[in-house]
């Protein structure tokens, strides 16, 4: 088995960070993929219950409330 190696690198602090700055297409996303859950939950929801099951474990652990898009 094959083993990892870790090396640490210590941060650069006179590296400065960049500013946030919001987009409109990151909230967009995650309209689409609420607009998508809903959809399926009105075609048949016993058929597409995986679908939207998978669609809403990756709205919750890919988009939280504190997500902010980088810029």
């Amino acid at each position: 088995m094959a083993k990892v190696f870790t090396i640490p690198v210590p941060p650069d602090l006179s590296r400065q960070r960049r500013e946030r700055r919001s987009d409109p297409r990151y909230v967009d996303g995650q309209k689409l993929l609420v607009e998508a859950m809903k959809y399926l939950a009105k075609a048949d929801p016993v058929a597409n219950r995986q679908a939207i099951e998978w669609l809403s474990e990756h709205v919750r652990t890919r988009f939280r409330m504190t997500d902010t898009p980088l810029g």
